[in-house]
């Protein structure tokens, strides 16, 4: 089996709109990160990232508990779409609707880099299409119900007028209850089973004038913003060291050394600049293991020993104490859990 990197990921300040909508509908969120194994100091930073993994995880365990169609379509009337972080803030000083859009198309990988956003003219009409580009998304019409809820508040809050959309594209079947659906897009024309996913606006729209906008702000924004998008598009040290992690795991533990000279770098230089992060080695062999255990768990054809074998452990034994120490549960608790 050909291990993946996990690279795709979701902003903290996203996962933290998610988590606040569904304490709006009763959820103990506490506990619900803590079942997933989201550390609560990984939700301070709304720059960092969690794991699409991660995010899909959220969205599971909420299934179990409320109706995940309501808050995804309710997301952007349940929480101000300013909590996205910078990226809101470089729409909020955009001249125009037009131009904050084409901001949020250039910017949205800091937002969730397992995403796409693209604007196309359509006649008198344009269309905002939002598609999944990564694999580890399992629930996909709660990303695209979440997305287009939290465009359609956006554009709500920036212009200060009651923007309604013409029509309303799902690439995904139509639910057996649309009345949700409905609510959220009054009185947009909703078609599911589409191509793409999308919102349909007037092309008059894209010159209506941005409350409030101070364009002299814009720099300043855009400076975070450039610095963040960088950050991810190139791999910082951690995540290299990540990646030839998953590419070594065959069946036996991938060294230090291994991943020093698969990066052209002696083992004392790549322990000193992780050093300097704040990491170790091992700190991100047992992260990389960790989540790989958590997904093959989720495998139902994949045992326990197969499961160790692709983590590179010598004996089951070893992985089952580990995970223990990682998550308190063992591997069969886990298991069972996630289906």
């Amino acid at each position: 089996m050909t291990h993946l990197p996990i690279t795709n990921t979701l902003s903290v300040a996203s996962v933290n709109m998610i988590l606040g909508a569904a304490r709006q509908q009763g959820i103990d969120t506490n506990a619900l990160v803590e079942t997933i194994g989201i550390s609560h100091d990984s939700l301070r930073d709304p720059d960092s990232r969690l794991s699409i993994q991660q995010v899909q995880a959220i969205w599971r365990e909420l299934s179990a508990q409320t109706d995940t169609n309501r808050i995804s379509l309710r997301l952007g009337e349940l929480i101000s779409p300013s909590a996205v972080g910078v990226v809101a803030y470089v729409m909020m000083h955009s001249l125009t609707l037009g131009r904050a859009i084409t901001q949020l198309c250039r910017y949205q990988d800091i937002i969730c880099d397992g995403t796409r956003l693209l604007m196309r003219p359509e006649g008198d009409q344009v269309a905002l299409v939002s598609q999944v580009t990564s694999t580890e998304i399992v629930y996909p019409a709660l990303v695209y119900n979440s997305e287009l809820s939290i465009i359609l508040s956006a554009f709500r809050a920036l212009t200060g007028l009651l923007i309604t959309p013409a029509e309303v594209r799902f690439a995904y079947p139509r639910p057996a209850d649309v009345g949700e659906h409905e609510r959220a897009f009054s009185p947009a024309r909703l078609v599911f089973d589409a191509p793409e996913t999308a919102l349909l606006f007037s092309v008059s729209l894209l010159d209506t004038p941005v409350l409030n906008a101070s364009p002299g702000m814009m720099p300043l924004f855009e400076q975070h913003a450039d610095a963040l998008l960088s950050r991810l598009t190139t791999p910082s040290l951690a995540g290299r060291v990540r990646t030839e992690i998953v590419t070594l795991m065959k069946g036996e533990e991938p060294t230090l050394a291994g991943v020093a000279d698969r990066l052209a770098m002696g083992v004392r230089t790549l322990q000193g600049h992780l050093r300097s992060e704040g990491l170790t080695y091992q700190n991100l062999l047992d992260e990389v293991r960790k989540e790989l255990a958590q997904r093959h768990l989720r495998d139902p054809f994949l045992s326990t020993t197969d499961i160790a074998y692709l983590l590179g452990y010598a004996e089951p034994s070893v992985f089952f104490r580990s995970f223990k120490k990682w998550t308190g549960q063992t591997p069969g608790a886990y298991r069972q859990l996630a289906h």
